[in-house]
């Protein structure tokens, strides 16, 4: 008996059975995955300019860049990392370490970057650490190495333990985001001192005799700046601090602030560390029915979206996180080159007025 003739078709076969047409005719191989060959063939280009494409080299021109780049994505070509890093020296990735995923402005920021990197042709691996000791840092940084980084994005909010620096690698180019100036470091963060004078002089100019400040927690350095540049701005003025409130980032712990300050008949103005804890102000001098900004004026920080839906629409501190990633990328792929030279860039903050603060009642002035 002679063996079954397979009805398999032959690989050509089967694509040509399932699609209509050759694979070559589709713009794609008959050998598989597509090569920088199989990519300068259907441009109509030679393979150094594939390859110059590849690596992200000037000396292409741009119309030229495009067709090759409309042919690798027509092939589904994708450049092979370990090799294109062999060539360049470069894997054309970031490495980014976080210490906290769950307030707004750590988002933002994590968000911009990763924008700011894909931009530049870059991948960007998000590594995390829930602990903000020494060991924990360097255990984040130590995994980020792992996945065959160009460069370290380090963006730890948090102060480390008493008496402990980040551990931070002298052999990788490194560009700390939100964390302590480091004086032989690269560093990019919004300019928290400088939105907290906003805030407070925005409020004195009203006519408020003073501003109360609900703080962040100890731990942040954002919230130390803050603080630093509320008490700064008051001096300034010639306005002694009254006490402070504590929170924790929260809408609650900041109602909690509100309740207290509402006892408190000499509270005219109050300036809150983040835009939550101002959401949380606003509902505890609600329930007390003071009404806002009648009576007190409240100002928030990061001017989150919904900071223009909160009732009366809070007025607040804009943070532009875009430009802090694409910054932080910038001075990151920057050191790529010069890896002696240190850069530190503080991005402007704006006051964005709104109806939750106006000018001090008249019975808290006479």
């Amino acid at each position: 008996m002679s063996p079954q003739r397979s009805t398999r078709p032959a690989p050509d076969e089967g694509v040509e059975a399932a699609f209509g047409e050759p694979a070559e005719r589709r713009g794609g191989t008959s050998h598989g995955v597509p090569t920088q060959a199989d990519v300068a063939r259907h441009a109509g280009v030679s393979a150094q300019t594939v390859s110059r494409v590849v690596t992200g080299t000037d000396r292409v021109d741009e119309q030229t860049r495009e067709r090759v780049q409309a042919s690798m994505r027509e092939l589904g070509y994708r450049p092979n990392r370990a090799a294109r890093a062999l060539r360049s020296a470069r894997y054309r990735s970031i490495g980014v370490v976080m210490s906290d995923l769950t307030s707004y402005g750590s988002v933002r920021t994590w968000e911009a970057i990763s924008r700011a990197g894909a931009a530049s042709g870059y991948a960007v691996a998000l590594v995390p650490t829930a602990r903000f000791d020494r060991s924990a840092v360097a255990e984040a940084i130590e995994r980020a190495r792992d996945q065959a980084v160009d460069g370290l994005v380090i963006a730890i909010g948090d102060h480390l333990s008493a008496g402990e620096d980040l551990p931070l690698p002298d052999d990788l180019p490194v560009v700390v985001v939100d964390a302590s100036a480091l004086e032989d470091r690269s560093f990019v963060d919004t300019d928290q001192t400088m939105g907290a004078g906003q805030a407070v002089e925005h409020l004195l100019a009203l006519g408020h005799r003073t501003v109360h400040h609900v703080a962040g927690p100890e731990r942040s350095y954002s919230a130390v700046r803050r603080e630093q540049g509320w008490r700064t701005a008051l001096a300034r003025a010639g306005c002694a601090p009254p006490p402070l409130e504590r929170g924790d980032w929260s809408a609650q712990s900041g109602y909690d602030a509100g309740c207290r300050l509402r006892e408190r008949p000499d509270v005219t103005a109050v300036f809150a560390a983040n835009d939550q804890m101002a959401l949380g102000v606003l509902r505890a001098l609600h329930e007390a029915n003071i009404p806002v900004p009648a009576r007190v004026s409240v100002v928030g920080f990061d001017d989150m979206p919904e900071a223009a839906q909160f009732w009366p629409p809070l007025t607040s501190i804009h943070q532009e996180f875009d430009e802090v990633g694409r910054a932080a990328v910038d001075v990151l792929l920057a050191g790529l080159d010069d890896r002696e030279a240190v850069r530190r860039l503080l991005v402007p903050t704006r006051l964005v007025v709104r109806d939750s603060t106006a000018h001090a009642p008249r019975k808290a002035n006479t």
